[in-house]
């Protein structure tokens, strides 16, 4: 049996476990006789801690892909930047309308050839005390959310998703639905390369 090796940009064990989770669900779609190697790996990013834009985060995503594939230097078959963060929206579509900030995780994938996909999850709605300290305070949003909550080690257990989910969608289900997003070109490759 062959083993296909997956390189993630980061050590976290949410993360991981994501990316694991995501491939027993997809792996027979996307090579139906192989198993599957997930290793993580500390890797620079360019965005802040807490990324604060849908921009930041997919730029945070890939980053992280691409700063891990110049690392592993194509000693993996895919390589998976994974980065959770802020996305501002305003209802009416400009800033004097009512300020949305959701949670979003997203995930960027490439395969060794250096095609690569983005995927997101769904998204959850910040409470506005939260979105206060970490926007307009400057506050990470672990440290706000454990400040906010009285919970400490949050980050790498049910991540704020948890926490504002009451665990109904943690941090690593979060994680697991942007990973599949991003796998969906390769595994449904004759859907996507349709013109």
């Amino acid at each position: 049996m062959e083993t296909i090796r997956i390189a993630v940009g980061s050590q976290r064990a949410p993360k991981l476990e994501a990316v694991r989770e995501a491939l027993e669900a997809l792996g027979p779609l996307l090579h139906p006789k192989a198993s599957f190697e997930v290793r993580g790996f500390e890797v620079a990013t360019s965005v802040s801690h807490t990324p604060r834009s849908r921009t930041e985060l997919m730029a945070g995503a890939r980053g992280r892909c691409e700063a891990l594939m110049r690392l592993e230097n194509g000693r993996a078959t895919y390589f998976v930047g994974l980065e959770g963060g802020l996305d501002v929206i305003y209802e009416n579509g400009h800033e004097n309308g009512r300020r949305l900030v959701f949670l979003e995780s997203w995930a960027f994938v490439s395969d060794a050839g250096g095609r690569g996909f983005y995927g997101r999850s769904g998204a959850i709605l910040l409470p506005e005390a939260l979105a206060v300290d970490v926007l307009n305070r400057g506050a990470e949003l672990s440290h706000a959310i454990e400040a906010y909550t009285g919970m400490r080690g949050i980050r790498d257990s049910q991540g704020a998703c948890g926490v504002l989910t009451k665990n109904l969608i943690d941090r690593q289900e979060s994680f697991r639905i942007a990973v599949i997003s991003a796998f969906a070109p390769f595994f449904n490759a004759g859907l996507y390369e349709r013109h």
